[in-house]
């Protein structure tokens, strides 16, 4: 969950801090406030989470100096600026310097708030994606978000990289839960538009009328602007693309015609069908889905990506584990298989939840895999069978889970690794070399 942002105010009137704080604070926002901007400045790092409301003639420090100092130390801070009447021109100059808005003195509180309000909204989406291109600046950062070495997440890695670099619309489909929507990010941040815009917008959150201006404008006065205006440039992604009627549909396609191509704004549609029998080529107008599709990523489920299950599972257990500072609950070789062979309807999303609760489970010093996985008669059924599966997968994937995990717990001793699973030197080498494992990583 993203944290709240915080608005610093900055005024040498005491009596104006107070009142901007108080309305703020009761618009929601988490205010903080200061005298004058050298003060201000203390706090204001390159990643501040959040925004500035300065006024512009202050004693020492006015607010035309300030916003250079706020620019030279994070240039996508935004910046409000109060300005009395007289100061116009030279709010008008903060803009070109690089200012989010101005408010005239005096001003109205509900103008502060929208205002408030987009620019917290803009502050978020670029430290939301700042702090992705960091987790996927290289290879390793992105196998680390995209956990797995299976053949299909193997495989949705390289198209998240060679379709990141394509400049064209995508469709990304897949069950629920697979992780579609960190898919969308990822293909943002590897592309020539990780710098640009990156906004989310869910097609199944509003009814019909409100949908369409919140998407496409236009937008009433107490609404933020369209999503496709506050996309521009970079990506907008499309969640439950499906749920969109066909007149919004043909509306999207019209937008999308006028952006000629390469494409203004990428749009990056997500298709999440549940109802069997249904595609998202039979519920999308033809001319709509061929145009998304022609670039498309279905991401696998959980269930075809054989021990990679394993290793999520002990990567999300330790991180639970850490968080409710516990012992990391250990799979027995019955209870590995068990997790490999579950039907896992609600994918990486289910799997997280049952990770958390055999944390607080094994915290409790009660209960076991086994039963988080008997949901119903039928998952017990897919649970505790090992038909269709040969015997050396099952021991192989429990064997490198037992190695990581050992080699974890003792951060890359091999010494103590060797001890505690009785295993020679040469008998460990091989086999970790087998598994892919590298002392290196635990080290």
């Amino acid at each position: 969950m993203s944290k709240a942002m915080k608005i610093a105010i900055v005024d040498d009137e005491k009596d104006m801090r107070q009142s901007i704080s108080q309305w703020l604070a009761l618009s929601g926002f988490d205010t903080e406030s200061f005298s004058g901007a050298e003060e201000a400045l203390k706090v204001l790092g390159p990643d501040y989470p959040g925004i500035v409301v300065t006024d512009i003639k202050m004693p020492g420090m006015d607010g035309m100096q300030f916003l250079r100092k706020i620019k030279g130390v994070d240039s996508s801070i935004p910046v409000i600026m109060i300005t009395g009447h007289g100061d116009v021109p030279m709010a008008v100059e903060a803009m070109r310097i690089g200012a989010f808005d101005f408010l005239e003195k005096p001003f109205n509180p509900d103008r502060m708030t929208e205002l408030a309000k987009k620019a917290t909204q803009s502050r978020r989406l670029t430290l939301d994606n700042r702090t992705l291109r960091r987790e996927l600046s290289d290879a390793g950062a992105l196998m680390k978000k995209l956990v797995g070495e299976s053949s299909p997440m193997k495989r949705l890695r390289e198209d998240i990289l060679d379709l990141g670099q394509a400049d064209g619309h995508v469709l990304i489909t897949g069950e629920t839960g697979t992780g579609k929507t960190l898919v969308a990010h990822a293909l943002h941040a590897v592309g020539a538009r990780a710098n640009k815009r990156f906004v989310l917008f869910s097609c199944a959150a509003f009814d019909e009328d409100t949908l369409a201006r919140r998407l496409l404008g236009p937008a009433q006065d107490d609404e933020p602007i369209p999503a496709i205006e506050e996309a521009r440039g970079g990506t907008l992604v499309l969640e439950d693309i499906e749920t969109l009627s066909p007149a919004l549909q043909l509306k999207l396609l019209s937008v999308m015609n006028e952006q000629g191509t390469p494409p203004e704004t990428r749009i990056i549609a997500i298709c999440n069908l549940q109802e069997q029998g249904k595609t998202c080529e039979s519920v999308l107008r033809p001319d709509l889905f061929y145009r998304l599709a022609a670039l498309q990523i279905t991401v696998p489920p959980l269930r075809q990506r054989g021990e990679d299950i394993l290793v999520l599972f002990t990567r999300l257990a330790e991180e639970f584990a850490d968080e409710y500072g516990c012992e990391t609950p250990q799979l027995s070789a019955q209870e590995a298989a068990q997790v490999l062979q579950a039907p896992w309807p609600g994918n990486v999303r289910q799997l997280i939840n049952m990770a958390e609760r055999a944390v607080l489970q094994s915290r409790r010093g009660s209960g076991s895999i086994t039963s988080l996985l008997m949901g119903d008669e039928e998952q017990q059924k897919a649970a505790i069978t090992t038909e269709g599966k040969p015997l050396k997968e099952f021991v192989e994937a429990f064997e490198r889970m037992l190695i990581d995990n050992t080699m974890r717990r003792h951060k890359g001793s091999i010494a103590s690794v060797m001890d505690e699973l009785c295993l020679p030197r040469r008998t460990l080498n091989e086999k970790m070399a087998k598994y892919g494992l590298q002392r290196s990583d635990y080290l």
